[in-house]
């Protein structure tokens, strides 16, 4: 059977450059890409670009990085649906469409480009990104409809818009950057997708409310956080904001479902599952005619629907340790979380164009069998199941996604003192497993942002 009919998920077919990701070997991972037939197709582009651009940020090369995902920026800023797209998602499957992101990976973007041009030491260039961070937020918020149980926006997002601009000395828009992700928080009974409203950011919005004289703010939130601003001591060296990123985000796999097609008595068509508990609207193209659609011509339809696959984390705590002084991570983004929440969310309208796809297949078959003169009846029906086996082997999930991106992203805020700080991350996993990773930044007086990767 040709490799374009393959029954294999999209995280077994880059299996060779998504081992070298799990084991750490990122200069291979990098150049294997590369080597892969798949990512290299013009359809999976922005997925070549995604894994690139991470591979790079990994190895420290944060002029590469940012090329890949600049370009990557601009394909998500001008992709649409072109006609080629919708023909081959509708005769074969969505796996032959161009891919064109997760909304979450498109935030992401955002916060690596911002860490890559921070390490380059171009605060400039990060405040743009800081910016654009804002216009990612109104489109998604367009797009959802700005709805209270819609993924609308990002929090953590716009917690890394508040530390671009507070590194760049913009105290006001810092502020107004915390106070978005707070009243996000807020909005949503102080939880936003497996992450709790983390202390750190609490203080980081009364500080920065403070620091502009904002001081009925600082009362404000105060109140609605149950919570008062912590006096910190400016420390000599500055301070630096530490993200560690855990785990591996989830891979998407295939799952079957079963429906059939029936009519109520207004005569709508609708799609139904064996429990009848799942009832999915059929979407009419245009060139169909309701009025010679046969329920019995759909009596089974098989959907190959993508399903994520949770990628469980080895190191379960962290904290980092620095002049006899401990501090903890919190958490600040659960992609894992966001993945499934999302795919869920979008369930019925994914769930709906996939049936109504399958179903043009399927009237199309029973038209070919339609004649009931026994001329050319050999050749009808030979046709017909030339057309149930297409479909049979065509039909497949898309199972892509932004591989290499963390499970969880934590961070912690912490004092350095002038000149050199040795810093050590204590992680522990399973089995009481440890692992200590050293870590030396020179404190100069301002606010630092790094981050440090344990994919496995």
């Amino acid at each position: 059977m040709p490799l374009l009919f393959s029954c294999a998920s999209y995280n077994n077919r880059i299996g060779t450059y998504y081992d070298q990701v799990v084991s750490n070997q990122y200069e291979k991972a990098y150049l294997a890409i590369d080597h892969n037939k798949l990512l290299l197709r013009k359809r999976n582009r922005l997925l070549y670009l995604f894994e690139k651009g991470k591979m790079a940020h990994l190895l420290k090369q944060y002029d590469s990085s940012n090329l890949f995902f600049n370009e990557a920026d601009l394909f998500i800023e001008d992709a649409h649906t072109s006609t080629k797209d919708i023909a081959l998602g509708t005769l074969l499957n969505p796996m032959m469409e161009t891919y064109k992101g997760e909304d979450f990976e498109k935030f992401m973007v955002h916060y690596y480009k911002a860490l890559n041009y921070l390490g380059l030491g171009q605060g400039d260039e990060a405040m743009v990104e800081a910016r654009r961070i804002s216009l990612t937020s109104y489109a998604q918020q367009e797009k959802t409809g700005d709805k209270a149980n819609k993924y609308s926006d990002d929090a953590f997002a716009l917690m890394m818009q508040g530390i671009i601009y507070e590194q760049s000395g913009d105290m006001n828009n810092a502020f107004i950057s915390y106070r978005n992700a707070v009243d996000l928080f807020l909005k949503n009974k102080n939880s936003w997708y497996g992450v709790g409203l983390p202390e750190q950011l609490k203080q980081d919005l009364l500080r920065t409310a403070a620091a502009n004289g904002f001081m009925d703010e600082v009362q404000h939130y105060s109140t609605l956080l149950n919570t008062t601003l912590q006096p910190v001591a400016k420390a000599a060296g500055g301070e630096l904001i530490l993200f560690w990123e855990n785990g591996l985000a989830p891979v998407k796999q295939e799952q079957d479902f079963f429906f059939s097609l029936t009519k109520n008595g207004l005569g709508n068509f609708a799609f139904t599952d064996a429990t009848g508990t799942v009832n999915v609207p059929f979407i009419f193209d245009n060139n169909l005619n309701t009025n010679n659609i046969k329920v019995e011509d759909v009596r089974s339809l098989r959907v190959a629907f993508p399903k994520y696959m949770e990628q469980p984390v080895f190191y379960t705590q962290g904290s980092v340790s620095l002049n006899n002084a401990r501090y903890s991570f919190e958490q600040a983004e659960n992609v894992n979380d966001i993945a499934f929440a999302t795919l869920k969310e979008r369930f019925l309208k994914d769930m709906t164009k996939t049936l109504s796809r399958l179903a043009v297949k399927k009237l199309a078959e029973a038209a070919a069998r339609a004649n009931k003169s026994e001329k050319d009846k050999d050749e009808r029906e030979a046709v017909a199941t030339a057309i149930q086996v297409f479909s049979f082997v065509t039909e497949k999930a898309d199972t892509r996604n932004w591989q290499s991106l963390p499970h969880t992203i934590l961070y912690t805020r912490i004092p350095l003192q002038a000149g050199t700080n040795e810093l050590t991350i204590n992680l522990s996993g399973a089995n009481q497993q440890t692992k200590p990773i050293n870590l030396v930044v020179q404190g100069n007086g301002r606010l630092q942002v790094q981050n440090v990767c344990t994919l496995r």
